[in-house]
């Protein structure tokens, strides 16, 4: 089976050169469709053996993603954004994997690099190269409208989902966070889209999300709710919707409902993985709320899910360290500056729980990182923590 790799992409030139590296040697092509770039994205995709066609830009991201596949000749299609990569673990699975004569779509995991609260979704990226295949919706555009009328038709096809992480997608990386004019223009796209679709419940959730995210959580609410009261939900946008209200209600601070929707969300049956964002907020809320035993089972939920989660080992330590378990909270701190040793605020509660121990010399060292890293990227917690360390008899820093 041959595999095609396909792409739509607009000045690009940082991003790109990582992204087909990961893929150069699992295709057999790479297709590039180009929008419009001034910089160097053309050449860095043609040194790569790329075959670049070029079409102009119209707001809507399933109408580029369908003059792409016009030239795809593979069997399959990998399609992938220029700031995500493919891991090369999950390439021997991906080769076996189409070599079946059953599947339509195989779904792959995305972890979201420097995410905060949801580490890992589930994308539709890997589908069989079918005349009847196509992308919808102008912004968050998937292949999965088009997978759905199919199947009525063609009921023999099946769908899988690879089991492991098979996407690094940098977008949340500090330096890649989107722009509040990015912001706006996924807003107009999604508005549109629910103007003539209103009871679509994934654009219900996307843009409820959004509104929320910028601030308007009332409106995100009215929204999310919205896309409850369809009939026909996937259990995955279901499990997104809860999750947002979940979200909103942490906003308004109300954690009775915000608790509500995040149980309801975790009892969707979807995979475990996705389900991280939920049980995280969820313990997040117990601890703030002071409820430190039931924040504790969340946490470790967390990591019985996925033991490699800084974020699950740190949440933990907060926990352990409020309940007055000092030397478990160093544990898991250590375990999370082990896993990301950037981790600035690991670091500084690693330091506060080794000098309430009485380890005096391996606390400073904590902080002395803590402050090295905050330098970084919040010099203000910086100095904040430099000029109390000061005031306690210790110059770190």
């Amino acid at each position: 089976m041959k595999l095609s790799f396909c792409i739509i992409v607009k000045n690009e030139e940082a991003s790109l050169p990582r992204c087909l590296s990961s893929v150069e040697d699992v295709v057999d092509e790479i297709v590039v469709l180009d929008t419009g770039s001034t910089d160097k994205t053309v050449e860095i995709a043609k040194s790569f053996g790329a075959k670049v066609y070029y079409f102009e830009w119209c707001n809507d991201f399933a109408a580029a993603r369908n003059e792409a596949l016009k030239y795809v000749q593979g069997d399959w299609v990998l399609v992938l954004d220029a700031d995500e990569v493919l891991t090369p673990e999950i390439v021997p699975q991906i080769k076996q994997t189409i070599e079946s004569d059953r599947y339509l779509v195989i779904n792959l995991i995305r972890q979201e690099v420097g995410a905060s609260q949801s580490p890992y979704s589930l994308v539709s990226r890997l589908f069989r190269n079918h005349p009847d295949m196509r992308f919808s919706r102008p912004y968050h555009a998937m292949v999965d409208d088009s997978v759905s009328e199919l199947l009525q038709r063609e009921p023999n096809w099946q769908i899988v989902t690879l089991p492991d992480v098979a996407i690094l997608h940098y977008g949340y990386q500090p330096e890649a966070i989107a722009s509040l004019n990015k912001y706006a223009r996924a807003q107009a796209a999604m508005e549109g889209f629910l103007a003539t679709h209103p009871n679509d419940p994934y654009d219900c959730s996307k843009l409820g999300a959004l509104y929320v995210q910028t601030g308007e959580t009332s409106k995100g609410i009215e929204l999310l709710e919205q896309g409850l009261k369809s009939t026909d939900i996937d259990a995955s946008v279901l499990y997104e919707l809860h999750y947002h209200l979940g979200n909103a209600y942490t906003r308004l601070d109300n954690p009775t409902q915000a608790a509500k929707h995040y149980q309801t969300a975790i009892k969707q049956p979807i995979l475990p993985k996705l389900k991280l964002g939920a049980y995280n907020n969820l313990g997040n809320l117990l601890m703030a709320v002071g409820d430190f035993a039931n924040a504790e089972k969340a946490y470790q939920t967390v990591l019985k899910i996925d033991s490699k989660l800084a974020l699950g080992y740190y949440n933990l330590g907060m926990s352990l360290k409020a309940m007055g378990r000092l030397r478990d909270a160093i544990a898991s701190y250590q375990h999370a500056t082990k896993l990301h040793p950037e981790y600035a605020e690991a670091y500084q509660n690693l330091g506060v729980a080794l000098l309430k121990i009485g380890n005096v010399i391996e606390s400073v060292e904590a902080f002395r990182q803590a402050i090295a890293l905050h330098q970084q990227n919040n010099p203000e917690e910086a100095n904040r923590l430099r000029q109390g360390l000061l005031e306690m008899g210790f110059k770190v820093g």
